[in-house]
């Protein structure tokens, strides 16, 4: 399988399909590469050269001790990029993912980059603070943490069944099998991985890591997402990011690479393709 090799000897596995210019497609919490296969087969299918990693503690990777936290994860998305020499590539972040490409950027600048893409993504800043007043309540992090110490399997299918997918809402129908891969990903991340995972993505302040962000970016957000809330989230990035474009999907949950996946991969291939999305 192919890997790369980061500055600590981490293995960090990817997936490379397709030809032409290249999309990186960093994975939400605690899941893989495998979570965008259906935008990643799209993509690739209509004439894009399509990359997706597991993060270190999470499926193939290796699942490392240390460097659970954002700085590593984007030191190890610039290890990929430079280690497959990619260029004018465009940077889709979901989630947890939407933190790794900012924390890249605000690191790494944007040499190599010439778009993001935030999709259902953590920054600026999840947490409630007092110079982040809108932000989600520390005890709501607190009670993920003990679920994932308690039984984190059981932690996984509640996410699935419930508020992740928007399953929990009148109406809903989210097939078996989108919710058990979603189990079946996340049960496939180290322990203390996805553990640390959870501060990574709920207390990393990315908001100059986005001021940082230079080349056309797309929000992409659902407005009733119970993981990251559309004004905590989608919202807040597209008015601090500079001319940034936001797509509300209304009354979309927080995992729209499933439950939305057609729309998504339009949308993306939209703006890929320079059309207004």
């Amino acid at each position: 399988m192919p890997y790369v090799t980061t500055a600590d000897d981490a293995l960090i596995f990817y997936k490379d399909w397709g030809a032409g210019r290249p999309v990186v497609l960093s994975h939400g919490w605690p899941l893989n590469a495998d979570s965008w296969e259906a935008q990643a087969l799209f993509l690739a299918g209509n004439g894009f050269r399509v990359v997706a990693h597991d993060r270190r503690g999470h499926g193939r990777s290796t699942q490392t001790w240390h460097g659970n936290e954002m700085d590593t994860y984007a030191d190890d998305l610039a290890t990929l990029l430079d280690a497959l020499d990619l260029r004018d590539v465009t940077l889709v972040g979901f989630s947890t993912g939407g933190g790794e490409v900012a924390r890249y950027v605000g690191r790494h600048g944007t040499a190599r980059v010439a778009q993001v893409v935030l999709v259902s993504a953590v920054p600026p800043f999840m947490l409630r603070t007092p110079d982040n007043p809108q932000g989600v309540p520390a005890d709501v992090f607190d009670a993920i943490r003990a679920g994932s110490l308690a039984d984190r399997s059981q932690l996984y299918r509640d996410l699935a069944d419930g508020p992740f997918f928007g399953n929990n809402r009148p109406g809903a129908d989210v097939s078996a099998g989108i919710r058990d891969a979603f189990w079946l990903q996340s049960m496939a991340a180290g322990h203390r991985n996805a553990y640390e995972c959870i501060a990574a993505f709920s207390a990393t302040d990315f908001r100059t890591d986005l001021d940082a962000i230079d080349v056309p970016t797309l929000v992409i957000h659902g407005d009733d997402d119970q993981i990251v809330p559309f004004p905590v989230g989608g919202r807040a990035s597209a008015a601090r990011i500079p001319h940034a474009r936001l797509l509300v999907y209304p009354g979309a949950p927080h995992g729209i690479t499933d439950t939305h996946r057609e729309q998504l991969g339009r949308d993306l291939l939209d703006f890929l393709s320079g059309k207004d999305a």
